[in-house]
């Protein structure tokens, strides 16, 4: 069915694809442009990589800030645009993108929310985060019923033999979730596995996880999976992991439920498919309008490229704002697009919700 045709397609000037640093800065800058944005970001919150990868690592080379972490930096930028109320659709990706004969963009994605955007801002970064998974037999089988990514409801665990895999503060943490829930919703017992002894969460959760082992509370098991075991029946269910420990002995663990807590990795995914200008895997873009080989579409962050490109925060900050005039220009033809300063600027103080009403 044409996108056109369907029921709940959103009409939107601007499409952000992407939440990180990079793109919340792409919803400020079109946002003091008076151009409003939907974001659209496969993980579960907004920030990508400060957020999954340096949440609680400090970050130095933000202009004006002397030190903040990644967590830091996101809250700030979700603070800057929150004048401009973005519309976030988060926990999928985008699918599918073509243009139409006036011009505009369909866009769908994994969830089936579809959109006519007449403008789109690809701010992928490296790509999508999609959670990192076993290469063993059955994975796929069991997962959404057995294996989980994320979550799943803690009502569900009670009782249950959970196995978390990880060695991150995502996995140790959620091993001391479970540990710690109330009697309504604690598992029978919790294992954390980790191919090797050292893990690499926060010197303070290791401290807090390590009492809970000595307490009984939680179990720590060194191996590498080498597989399912299934139980017998019409319809198997998972029953153990199959291990070989850092001994060289093989072994199982018996499981109803295993939490994959092995962090993400980034896939650029259907972009590559999208008849976009590509080299080495990245988007070729103007540096006048960052704009992709297709009028309309730009680019900015660590998903492009071109000459003299710098994968730094700072740099993807000022493609943002190139990218925002380029297209208030597109979107508005017939109307001149003056830089304007947030200093002096009425308007854009309007915008900014730090002064009254410009008519």
């Amino acid at each position: 069915m044409p996108i056109a045709d369907r029921v709940g397609v959103i009409e939107t000037d601007a499409l952000v694809i992407g939440a990180g640093p990079v793109g919340l800065f792409q919803v400020f800058q079109l946002g003091l442009l008076g151009i409003p944005a939907h974001v659209v970001d496969a993980l579960p919150v907004p920030g990508g990589q400060c957020i999954e990868l340096y949440a609680d690592k400090p970050i130095y080379d933000i202009p004006a800030v002397q030190v903040c972490t990644g967590r830091e930096l996101v809250a700030r930028l979700l603070g800057q645009i929150e004048p401009f109320a973005a519309t976030f659709h988060l926990r999928q990706t985008v699918v599918a993108l073509a243009q139409r004969r006036d011009g505009r963009f369909d866009v769908e994605t994994s969830s089936g929310q579809c959109f006519v955007s007449r403008t789109v801002f690809i701010a992928a970064g490296v790509g999508a985060f999609q959670p990192r998974s076993l290469k063993v037999e059955g994975y796929e089988r069991h997962l959404g019923s057995q294996i989980f990514h994320d979550g799943p409801d803690a009502a569900l665990l009670a009782g249950q033999r959970v196995l978390v895999l990880g060695d991150d503060d995502a996995a140790v943490n959620t091993a001391l979730d479970l540990a710690n829930a109330d009697a309504a919703h604690r598992p029978a017992n919790v294992t954390l596995l980790h191919r090797r002894k050292l893990l690499t969460a926060e010197t303070a959760t290791l401290s807090r996880f390590q009492d809970m082992c000595n307490a009984g509370a939680l179990h720590f098991e060194v191996g590498q999976v080498l597989g399912l075991e299934e139980a017998s029946g019409t319809d198997p269910r998972l029953a153990a992991v199959q291990l070989i420990g850092e001994d060289g002995q093989a072994r199982r663990i018996a499981v109803d439920v295993m939490l994959v807590r092995l962090g993400l990795s980034p896939k650029l995914g259907p972009i590559a498919h999208w008849g976009l200008a590509m080299a080495r895997r990245q988007l070729m873009v103007d540096t006048a309008f960052f704009e992709t080989s297709t009028p309309g579409i730009h680019a900015v962050g660590d998903v492009v490229s071109y000459p003299g490109k710098k994968k730094l925060i700072v740099s993807g900050f000022h493609e943002a704002t190139l990218a925002a005039y380029a297209a208030a220009a597109r979107l508005r033809p017939d109307e001149p697009v003056l830089l304007q300063y947030t200093t002096t600027s009425p308007r854009l103080q309007q915008r900014l919700g730090v002064s009254a009403r410009v008519g």
